[in-house]
């Protein structure tokens, strides 16, 4: 069995489906299960349309008809003949949508998300199942929700594995399988998600529970960048790295690969290929078990948008245990993920994704105890197996406002431009 994951920008078209095809006449006589993502921006779609459920109630009518009218277009091209079932396999979807926003809200934002949130990987797996299906590659449209299951916790929900392994190798034999990525379900027959970018570790839930050969992560670029071309123009293709690099430069960052999508892989030593879409006969790369080519190339990674927040004890005490403790506990109860930390006697700094909700409630947690300062639109840059000239070649002349080094690893925040 092998396990295929396409991504958003693989199927935000009408083409774009029809290139997936294409791909996929390749293997139609292979047991494949091919994870799909929402297409193109429909995630970002629905969080607005979430937000707008949740805040802004005039705004829910115009967001859920540009949901519609971006699906429909791409149904009008591959389905000319509006009588068929697809358009009624979708409309129930789409009565579905319209139904859970006639309900009251939850008051917990995260249940209510995750109501929502993975009907963009039920639209797009819905479509391209009967595309495939028209095109004669015979495939077996599954319900993620019935097969990754999870804990209740929402926007970042755990599997429970010995009970997800038991359903998908039951369900999963011989054949080609469409499947959602980023979604699961809960014991209480409740969509949950696993998290933004999860459909990288679906495909991995489902690689380990069936002991496949091996997981292609279909993408919109060659393989492996050591850098995003948006903000490194010479940015070149990892061949090979490890399982171990790979963890290191998701943790740090790196958007190519979700972090949790490595570990299940390399319990198993399943490789993971990373190939393009647009040139699919092309090698790709591939992270295995071997870190001999881990240091050919160094890898820098740019996360934009971040906040820069300094913490210190109101009583001039040092910081110690018992404030890091504090620190932490209120981190954790406001869901935010820190990017980097560091301290010193007096200040204890973090860095973090500008998420001006969670980060306003934050500050003012935090200011009951503490003294809070805090930098506004930085970019955390990382660069692993660094040099000085590499450091040089893009921090340059930069205001840095943070520095932080290991033998491997430099870490730089810096005040964007």
């Amino acid at each position: 069995m092998k396990v295929f994951k396409f991504g958003g920008a693989s199927v935000k078209s009408a083409d774009a489906v029809k290139n997936v095809s294409l791909i996929l006449k390749k293997y139609k006589e292979e047991d494949v299960v091919v994870i799909v993502s929402a297409m193109g921006k429909m995630t970002n779609a629905f969080e607005h349309l979430i937000n707008s459920y949740c805040y802004a109630k005039d705004e829910v009518k115009p967001a859920l008809n540009n949901i519609i009218d971006f699906h429909n277009e791409i149904l009008w091209d591959l389905f000319p003949n509006r009588s068929h079932q697809v358009y009624v396999l979708v409309n129930e979807l789409v009565s579905q949508i319209e139904d859970l926003l006639e309900k009251d809200i939850d008051e917990r934002f995260d249940k209510s998300y995750d109501t929502f949130i993975g009907y963009g990987e039920l639209l797009s797996t819905t479509i391209i199942a009967q595309y495939l299906t028209e095109q004669g590659i015979e495939v077996n449209w599954i319900d993620a929700r019935n097969l990754v299951k999870t804990n209740s916790d929402y926007r970042q929900a755990t599997i429970q594995w010995d009970k997800t392994k038991e359903v998908i190798s039951a369900s999963c034999t011989k054949g080609i399988y469409i499947s959602q990525g980023f979604i699961g379900g809960n014991n209480h027959n409740e969509m949950t998600s696993l998290g933004r970018e999860g459909s990288d570790f679906t495909a991995a839930i489902f690689a380990y529970c069936l002991d496949a050969e091996s997981v292609t992560i279909w993408k919109d670029v060659p393989g492996m960048l050591n850098a995003d071309p948006k903000y490194y123009p010479n940015a070149k293709k990892l061949e090979k790295i490890s399982y171990r690099e790979a963890i290191e430069l998701s943790y740090y960052g790196a958007s190519v690969i979700h972090p949790k999508t490595i570990k299940p892989l390399q319990n198993k030593d399943i490789p993971l290929y990373v190939k393009s879409f647009l040139n699919p006969i092309e090698s790709g790369s591939v992270i295995q078990q071997s870190d001999k080519f881990d240091t050919i190339l160094p890898s820098f990674i740019f996360i934009k948008d971040q906040i820069l927040l300094s913490i210190t004890p109101r009583d001039f005490s040092f910081i110690a245990e018992g404030n890091i403790s504090e620190i932490f506990k209120l981190i954790a109860d406001s869901g935010i993920k820190v990017n980097l930390m560091q301290n010193s006697a007096l200040n204890f700094s973090i860095c973090i994704k500008n998420d001006e909700r969670k980060v306003t409630k934050l500050i003012a947690d935090l200011a009951k105890n503490f003294k809070v300062l805090y930098n506004e639109h930085v970019t955390l840059f990382t660069v692993r197996h660094y040099t000085e000239d590499t450091i040089k070649e893009v921090v340059g002349v930069k205001k840095v406002l943070l520095e932080q080094r290991t033998r491997q690893t430099a870490r730089f925040i810096l005040q964007e431009e």
